[in-house]
């Protein structure tokens, strides 16, 4: 149940230059852009910060609605939500990150508000490896060549993808939760009763009788769904609300059903992305430096961490996180960063680079709303972070 941090080397050879420039992307970056904080924090309210309008860009097949933050100028960092949040995920998180010099972008996911198809002849379609090439096309248009990217749920998936297969796209990652790369011939493996039951909405889905419910009733199935994934978090009308309102996308039905009845071999993908699909199905290694996150009271269907650690095999870190389902504060990340380093000078933070043989120890973060955030120390370094 404990936070480990681990220095795998990737045997490349990075030289000084290249470790702290990596150190302070996922340092600043990326331990405060895996927190989906306004679909994750543990608290009875939320602050309801306001997004800044959205932009449109047309990416692919696509008419991708995404918000954006921070310097034009800035290291990247994208933000993906999962299913059934939006971009308001992040809306507590970003203006801390952008307040550190970087350009965060928070894209609607393809069903989700704004984001539209250019086509009404396009398939509808929601398998993984599309998921992925929308970031890969959003990143292209925007001209960003590297970015760190971070994700929950969904989300999570299209960028483990995006960190396996084009990892010279991928600065760092940030994964809630854990490696989330699959493929049909895994969906169709039998689970343990237990975990089947946790699956239960991907089987309603899998039926006419669900699609029709979710069309029917989708706000509110995915407030249920809301409730079931963080059992500690008692989020009020208006946070579900502001959310809710990218569930209207004209799509989205469409692009749920097909994502989930994909996973079961139930409905096909696209051909031309078989290939793909081919290459995740032997569940490739993400070579980039990655943090993976969980919480304690995550209700949603998730794997163990020690299930997944393998296939990291650059620098990693997993953070269990206590008080919610993918929880942090957003007050919590800034201070962390703060003792990191002085704020708005990024330094090299060599915390997160110990030596293995020094026995790291390290304890669970709190995270209720207003609390200090504890200092985790790394053995012979002195340094702080959480």
């Amino acid at each position: 149940m404990s936070r480990t941090v681990e220095d795998v080397s990737n045997g490349k050879g990075a030289n000084t230059r290249e470790l702290v420039r990596r150190d302070v992307i996922i340092g600043a970056g990326i331990t405060l852009a895996s927190l989906p904080v306004a679909a994750r924090a543990a608290t009875v309210a939320a602050s309801h910060t306001p997004l800044p309008p959205v932009r449109q860009v047309h990416a692919g097949t696509l008419s991708i609605g995404y918000v954006e933050y921070g310097p034009a100028n800035g290291r990247p960092v994208l933000l993906i939500h999962g299913w059934p949040y939006d971009i308001h995920s992040f809306a507590e998180v970003a203006p801390i990150l952008a307040a550190q010099g970087l350009r965060v972008i928070v894209p609607h996911v393809r069903g989700f508000g704004t984001t539209r198809f250019l086509s009404a002849e396009t398939a509808r379609n929601a398998q993984q490896a599309i998921l992925a090439t929308d970031v890969i096309a959003l990143m292209d248009v925007l001209k960003i060549e590297r970015a760190t990217i971070s994700g929950f749920d969904w989300g999570a998936r299209s960028a483990c993808i995006v960190a396996a297969l084009w990892p010279e796209r991928c600065v760092g990652l940030v994964s809630v939760s854990g490696y989330l790369i699959g493929s049909q011939q895994a969906g169709q493996a039998p689970l343990p009763p237990k975990a089947e039951l946790a699956w239960w909405y991907q089987f309603y889905f899998a039926t006419e009788r669900g699609r029709a419910g979710y069309a029917a009733n989708c706000r509110a199935f995915n407030k249920q769904i809301w409730r079931l994934a963080s059992p500690r978090w008692s989020f009020d009308e208006n946070t579900f609300a502001r959310s809710a309102t990218s569930f209207d996308n004209p799509d989205h039905t469409a692009i749920v059903i097909h994502n989930y009845r994909w996973r079961l071999g139930i409905v096909d993908g696209e051909p031309k992305l078989q290939a793909i699909e081919d290459r995740l199905a032997a569940s490739p290694p993400i070579a980039v430096p990655t943090i993976t996150m969980e919480g304690d009271a995550n209700g949603a269907p998730h794997p163990e961490p020690a299930s997944y650690r393998a296939r990291f095999t650059s620098r990693y870190e997993h953070r269990l996180i206590r008080g919610g389902d993918r929880a942090q504060s957003p007050a919590g990340g800034a201070e962390g960063v703060r003792r990191g380093y002085p704020v708005g000078r990024f330094r090299s933070l060599r915390c997160i680079r110990p030596e293995p043989s020094r026995g790291l120890r390290a304890k669970r973060l709190p995270t209720s709303r207003g609390a200090r955030p504890r200092p985790c120390i790394v053995p012979g370094r002195g340094r702080t972070f959480v």
